[in-house]
């Protein structure tokens, strides 16, 4: 079948190549709206795409075919044309008529060229119409007229609101099904306004629409002759959408450019501002200043690049700039912090707790970041804030976080390319969270590193050895204080400066305010790891005998001590064995239901993946242990 264009595009309507060349003049000059559809499950979101796809004819021939096919193979409108399989292209959603994954689709009018976004209604996929929202101009709410604002549809709009979209359209869909009722529309367009008072739009269009039957979507529709708005089309064409422009440059370098051994430049795209050649720029990082010699482009060089333009930047001076790198102009310099306040939403279904690393992707920049405190949960049917002591999926919580190192920031509603950021698993890799930086925390500019005269390598020659932290993990039960409190006696009777840091004895004083649940453990570890890296840095041998039942805060400790001075000692004894032995009646209590949380019973215990000693006190003597770890691995 031939491939025939849609209307917005037909040759026919251009006559003689000076005209074809001013069409395309047209198309490029025209500006470009992204706007998203959400709203809750089965409202309708891919069906009004479809539908505006087809009445702004940007169907081809072959594409009407192959729907018109499809729609009799589902069946999901009778004998009807299913215009939500133009956007549901997975084999999943259109076996079960849902939307899984965002969906992006390109159109264009005579007035205005669209890039849409439809992201899901269920609640598991919230994640995916975060990452639609992240770059839209508009959304899109869509609302079942039958059943009004349900909970989904508030966490959309609330989404929506913190990823900065400022225009929303509320897409009263169905409005068949409920006898194109005026009443039932005002009734659901005054519960949203109200809903929305503190969410920040600068514009709330209601429109009543039926997506199946194309009422208001491209044409009025007789049906709603008490609407006086605009059609949807209508409204996507003539909407305005102000780009904040801002003086601060914000060019987060890509790549080190280096085709030959005479050009040295750095890739990357304009975030925010404007650099032109001449300009004296700034790397944050370091401080370092050049000036710009070149922007280079692939169609040659430019006097300037602006906001969304990819370029290369030559410099005129030879100074260390890195990938991941952010440079600024040097009269408006960027800020950097390792403390900030943000809004999370949390995308994993593994809890999120406080204490526990993650690493940190902010623009190019790579970090590891921990939860310091949650602050509160924000309830998405009345935007109460509510307490919460570990971040479930889909939560949305305002939450402080420390970074292992300073990065480049900035609040989102200033710049989004520097307010953005996501958390990602340690071990996964998975991406857990998706947040929005409010403001950087004012301890992160008063708080600084005393340089200390005395250094730890100078403690260590007075102690005569170097300092190292022999991390014991295991079961309760295991042999991990008698193996500790055997290889401090060993060691102490060779002159060495030793200490042990026991699980219940570090419990009774330092960590006294701490319980067992999962967030408490995970910060009863933190607070060890840097109490073992202070005792090392005097220069002592320190042994640790906690359960540490995470691999995550274990991994943590082993970064934050530094892993040439983590000895990780897994005390390999089974379950069995340390029920058999239970000399404090832990596991007694924990199978009578008398103790929650209990390792290994109710709570679970990662085993180290690669330990570098490997100890089983049930089929080892204390003699054989003690000769594992005094072996070279270990360097004691």
């Amino acid at each position: 079948m031939a491939r025939k264009p849609s209307q917005a595009f037909r040759p026919e309507r251009i006559q003689g190549p000076s005209t074809v060349q001013a069409f395309l003049e047209q198309q490029r000059q025209q500006d470009l709206l992204r706007f998203i559809t959400c709203g809750s499950v089965d409202d309708g979101k891919s069906t009004l795409i479809g539908r505006l796809l087809w009445e702004s004819q940007n169907l081809f021939d072959d594409q009407l075919a192959t729907l018109k096919t499809d729609s009799k193979k589902y069946g999901t409108q009778g004998e009807g044309i299913d215009f939500a399989l133009l956007v549901d292209g997975l084999a999943a959603e259109r076996e079960q008529g849902i939307t899984i994954d965002v969906a992006y689709r390109f159109f264009a009018s005579p007035q205005r060229k669209f890039i849409v976004a439809d992201t899901p209604g269920h609640e598991q996929y919230t994640r995916n119409m975060v990452t639609g929202a992240s770059t839209a101009d508009v959304a899109v709410l869509l609302v079942d007229a039958r059943l009004g604002l349900l909970t989904q549809t508030r966490r959309h709009a609330y989404l929506a609101s913190l990823m900065g979209i400022k225009q929303v359209v509320l897409a009263v869909n169905k409005m068949d099904l409920v006898g194109f009722d005026a009443n039932t529309f005002g009734r659901i367009s005054e519960a949203f306004a109200q809903f929305a008072q503190t969410l920040g739009f600068e514009g709330i269009s209601a429109i009543p629409l039926s997506a199946l039957n194309g009422d208001n979507i491209t044409q009025r529709s007789a049906r709603t002759p008490w609407f006086g708005g605009p059609t949807l089309m209508g409204y996507l064409e003539t909407v305005k959408v102000l780009t904040a422009s801002s003086e601060k440059l914000v060019f987060p370098v890509q790549w080190v450019n280096r085709p030959n051994a005479s050009f040295r430049g750095f890739s990357g795209s304009v975030a925010q501002g404007c650099v032109k050649v001449g300009d004296t720029l700034r790397v944050t990082r370091s401080g370092q200043t050049a000036t710009v010699a070149d922007i280079v482009t692939l169609n040659g060089l430019l006097p300037q690049a602006q906001a969304g333009d990819a370029v290369t930047l030559r410099l005129v001076q030879e100074i260390d700039v890195s990938r991941g790198d952010v440079l600024s102009l040097a009269q408006s310099p960027l800020e950097m912090t390792d403390q900030y306040e943000a809004r999370l939403v949390w995308m994993h279904e593994e809890a999120g707790l406080v204490g526990r690393s993650y690493d940190i992707k902010l623009a190019n920049q790579w970090a590891t970041a921990s939860l310091t405190t949650i602050k509160h949960r924000v309830d998405v049917n009345t935007l109460a804030h509510e307490a919460s002591t570990q971040l479930a999926l889909n939560d949305i919580s305002v939450c402080n976080l420390a970074l292992s190192r300073p990065l480049v920031v900035d609040s989102y509603a200033n710049c989004k390319t520097l307010g953005a950021f996501i958390l990602v698993d340690r071990y996964s890799h998975a991406t857990v969270a998706a947040g929005m930086i409010s403001h950087s925390l004012r301890r992160a500019q008063n708080v600084h590193r005393q340089a200390l005269t005395i250094t730890r390598a100078e403690r260590e020659r007075l102690n005569g050895h170097q300092g190292r932290v022999i991390w014991f993990t295991g079961l309760s039960g295991s042999g991990k204080s008698t193996l500790a409190n055997a290889l401090e006696q060993a060691l102490h009777a060779q002159g060495k400066r030793t200490y042990i840091l026991d699980g219940d004895n570090i419990r009774q004083g330092l960590n006294k305010d701490l319980g067992f649940t999962d967030a408490d453990r995970v910060e009863n570890i933190r607070r060890v790891a840097e109490v073992a890296k202070l005792m090392m840095d005097a220069g002592q041998i320190v042994m640790t005998a906690f359960i540490s039942p995470f691999r995550q805060e274990r991994e943590m400790a082993r970064q934050l001590i530094g892993p040439e001075n983590f000895v990780e000692v897994y005390v390999s004894t089974p379950l069995e064995v340390c029920e058999q032995r239970d000399v404090k009646g832990l596991y007694k209590k924990a199978r009578a239901g008398l103790l929650p949380n209990m390792s290994g019973i109710s709570s679970p215990y990662e085993p180290p993946l690669v330990p570098l000693v490997t100890l089983d006190s049930s089929s080892l003597s204390l003699e054989e242990c003690m000769q594992r770890l005094f072996g070279e691995q270990t360097r004691l």
